[in-house]
């Protein structure tokens, strides 16, 4: 067995070895399983069955590090996509007001496009063609957005008539855990300790079931009859497997459907977007990338993505993607090959006799998590010129507009936007490419018909 994993997965050929692969995709799991208690928990707020939507995060997850490793051979872990769960909850069912198996077939039909664009190669050359200052303020924003969903959730911040915002209760424990669980995981990755972010899940649903919630008077966390759970996978996933659909979704107001249309865009170029930037950026750590700077079954690799968020869609959540650092955490400790990758996809699947364990997870421990995602997001942003106006502009607006206006999309739109009025004002409009004056145009036609309609 050992020398026909070796064959398979060449891992002799990249300087790797089976106890290697195992412990480098232990280490990725640890950093990535947070997923399962975290997507359930946003997503309920649709009125998805919490349950199925465990099942659901759980299985999308290990079909595709599975398939991305027996197929790519590539050591890189999919999970749904943090950031655009928030925008499928908040934005695309609770603002624009579509139920979630019509936000389910948005998600499928970005997918299936995603694909199409991948087998003819076409995905490339759009990304390519972004400025690199939207590419990177893109990750950015959706971190801002992430940690403004986790300080929120948590009671940390709150809504107020004067400020519009303001700083939550503190008073309330709910909230002082939270922000413990915030510190604390972040004590926890300075210190580069393995795991930290489930570590800080963990310690925080500890203490809630200790600490009483002052509006309902129970725990906040409430143990669970049972540890482990054997439940059938067809009545689990039932719920929300195969329910998404594409009826009623085009039957609303032309200011509807296109929110509708602008919402399948946006969920298929954040996951481009991501998808190709973590590939460049965690391919090269993996010493994947050849003397060319090509990475050989790169278009694989986007593929998969890609069907990943098809088969997330499917089975019942938002968006699957290639998650960039924890991926790299398993690369630090060695993982060079797709065995790396099948490891995370098979301990997934062994969550989902600990369902009842994750589902007993409150919203005030997977808030500190959010926040630790939102800041590791935010990185991209120091390698921008942003002293240069042009550039700061569009950043700014990426960035700022996507908390701001609790849109994803809105972000990506005034961002684009900006970067072209920007590029126009400094005399360098032949940076402008085709397809960013094409999307401007779109971008602008849109606002208008959204203020008129």
């Amino acid at each position: 067995m050992k020398h026909k994993l070796d064959t398979y997965f060449h891992l002799t050929d990249r300087g790797t070895d089976l106890k290697t692969e195992v412990l480098a995709g232990i280490t990725t799991f640890l950093t990535c399983v947070y997923i399962v208690a975290v997507n359930p928990g946003i997503l309920a707020a649709t009125g998805m069955d919490t349950k199925a939507l465990f099942w659901a995060t759980a299985l999308a997850s290990a079909v595709a590090c599975i398939w991305i490793g027996v197929w790519a051979n590539l050591p890189f872990a999919l999970a749904p996509a943090m950031g655009l769960n928030a925008y499928f909850t908040y934005y695309v069912c609770n603002t624009l007001g579509l139920p979630w198996q019509n936000a389910l077939a948005c998600v499928a039909i970005s997918g299936i496009t995603f694909m199409i664009l991948s087998i003819i190669k076409v995905q490339q050359k759009i990304v390519d063609a972004m400025p690199d200052c939207i590419k990177h303020s893109v990750g950015a924003g959706i971190g801002f957005f992430i940690a403004f969903t986790g300080l929120k959730q948590a009671g940390i911040i709150a809504a107020s008539q004067d400020t519009l915002l303001t700083l939550g209760d503190l008073a309330n424990p709910g909230a002082l855990l939270a922000l413990l669980g915030i510190f604390l995981t972040a004590v926890l990755v300075i210190k580069r300790v393995k795991g930290a972010i489930l570590i800080g899940i963990m310690v925080i649903t500890v203490l809630g079931i200790f600490v009483k919630d002052p509006l309902t008077g129970a725990a906040y966390t409430v143990l669970p009859k049972t540890l482990l759970s054997f439940d059938n996978p067809v009545t689990a996933l039932a719920p929300t497997f195969g329910k998404l659909t594409l009826k009623g979704m085009f039957d609303g107001t032309p200011a509807m459907i296109l929110g509708v249309i602008f919402a399948i865009i946006s969920f298929l170029f954040v996951d481009l977007f991501d998808s190709i930037g973590v590939l460049l950026g965690v391919a090269s750590k993996a010493g994947l990338v050849d003397k060319d700077g090509n990475i050989p079954c790169a278009g694989k690799a986007l593929f998969v993505s890609a069907g990943g968020a098809a088969v997330g869609a499917l089975l019942g959540t938002n968006t699957v993607t290639i998650y960039g650092a924890e991926s790299a955490t398993g690369i630090s400790e060695g993982g060079r090959t797709g065995l790396t990758a099948c490891v995370v996809g098979i301990l997934f699947l062994l969550t989902l006799f600990l369902s009842p364990v994750f589902l007993m997870i409150p919203a005030i421990a997977t808030a500190p998590a959010l926040v630790m995602v939102g800041i590791f997001m935010i990185e991209p942003l120091r390698n921008l010129p942003l002293d240069d106006v042009s550039i700061a502009l569009p950043v700014f607006m990426t960035v700022a507009f996507m908390p701001f206006s609790y849109n994803i999309a809105y972000g990506i739109l005034f961002g684009l936007i900006g970067y072209t009025i920007g590029q126009i004002a400094a005399g360098k409009t032949g940076k402008i490419t085709k397809t960013v004056w094409v999307l401007t145009a779109i971008f602008v036609i849109y606002l208008a018909l959204d203020i008129i309609l």
